[in-house]
């Protein structure tokens, strides 16, 4: 299979894989895609020790870079979430019931070598710029961007070095505002996808933002993780599909094993939009955690990167502990995923996931074009 965007980028097939998992990213590229490494929590020494080991496993062939770069945000420039430090613009009642969650739910603490300083997130254009810097020391080929239209010397600095813009919308609106910042290639993305996702599905989504902004190329997103629902995009109008949840059970992810457990036992109803994880609505595993920060009790979430940065070393407690069976840690495990978990039932290599995905297209493609014969 091959469409435009195959040409333009110089893969094999037109599927787009998002992970923050370096080995995925590489596993996709090798096997004729188009790997997309989540680039947001890194630090720039972090971003160029995981793109040199990827440049080294490609050997040349195209992957890519994404950011998360919000039009809404609490601009604290790149801070690190510290225990202890009260110097954010975190309330003291948000504190308070995470500190109680916790207890209620007896996750042990971390030990002492493991407290401290807990990584970076650079969600604005300032703090995401020496991001940019390492990457666009790499041969990418494609840098994307989320939660709003890219910043002007993103776009002039990627065009110049011959590196295509991509961005995910949720609305029409938004694809719109997209082009009109001089972005290359749309990613539509359904409300069934995991992480930060909108309210339109996915089917009626394609094909509205296709119609809006021909004709610049649209990837489908959102709950993609067969061949079958790759035929479908494609038949809605778009260029290829855009997937992050899939990856999460394949061999290379780094997923955690509990969670990886919850995964693949859950069906399609197992996920939620939360704001519990970042501030801003987020498809993730429903779980003790999710319900808790849903209930009369719990406080607002915090903006961008706020509530992260508050969750943060809790997610390292939960994670630390979640693989006792029945254990309070295990209750709350979570991670963004979308409503394609219900078809994720075992555990591939990346590639295998891949040339399934190509195998059942082109089945798919051989019924279409046998109702045309007959």
């Amino acid at each position: 299979m091959f469409t435009q965007i195959c040409g333009k980028l110089g893969i094999d097939v037109p599927i787009f894989a998002f992970s923050h998992c370096r080995d995925v990213v590489a596993a996709v590229t090798n096997a004729g895609g188009l790997g997309v490494l989540g680039a947001t929590a890194h630090s720039p020494e972090g971003l160029e020790t995981d793109l040199a080991w990827i440049d080294d496993q490609v050997g040349g062939k195209p992957y890519g870079v994404d950011l998360l770069l919000p039009a809404k945000f609490v601009d604290i420039g790149q801070r690190t979430a510290a225990d202890g430090d009260t110097s954010l613009p975190i309330p003291p009642e948000h504190r308070a019931f995470l500190a109680g969650l916790l207890d209620r739910y007896d996750v042990p603490p971390l030990p002492e070598h493991l407290t401290g300083r807990r990584g970076t997130l650079s969600v604005s254009a300032e703090a995401a710029s020496p991001l940019l810097d390492v990457a666009f020391r790499h041969p990418i080929k494609l840098v994307a961007s989320a939660l709003g239209p890219p910043p002007a010397e993103l776009t002039e600095r990627a065009h110049a070095q011959g590196v295509l813009v991509a961005a995910l919308v949720g609305t029409v609106e938004h694809a719109r505002r997209q082009q009109a910042a001089g972005v290359d290639l749309i990613v539509a993305q359904g409300t069934e996808a995991g992480g930060h996702t909108g309210t339109v599905a996915t089917m009626v989504l394609v094909p509205e933002v296709v119609r809006a902004v021909a004709p610049t190329p649209v990837l489908a997103a959102g709950g993609i993780v067969t061949g079958a629902q790759m035929a479908a995009a494609i038949a809605l109008g778009a260029e290829g599909v855009w997937c992050g949840s899939v990856w999460l059970t394949t061999q290379e992810a780094e997923t955690d094993p509990a969670v990886q457990r919850k995964m693949l036992a859950a069906s399609s109803s197992d996920t939620v939009r939360s704001r519990s994880l970042t501030g801003k609505p987020a498809r993730m595993l429903r779980s003790a955690w999710t319900d808790e920060w849903e209930s009369d009790a719990a406080p607002p979430a915090l903006p961008m990167p706020l509530q992260t940065m508050l969750t943060a070393g809790a997610q390292q407690r939960i994670t630390r502990s979640s693989s006792r069976e029945g254990s309070g840690a295990q209750q709350l495990a979570t991670y963004f995923v979308g409503q394609g978990v219900g078809l994720l039932d075992r555990v591939r290599p990346a590639k295998e996931v891949v040339a399934d995905m190509v195998a059942e297209y082109l089945e798919v493609a051989g019924r279409f074009a046998a109702q045309l014969d007959d």
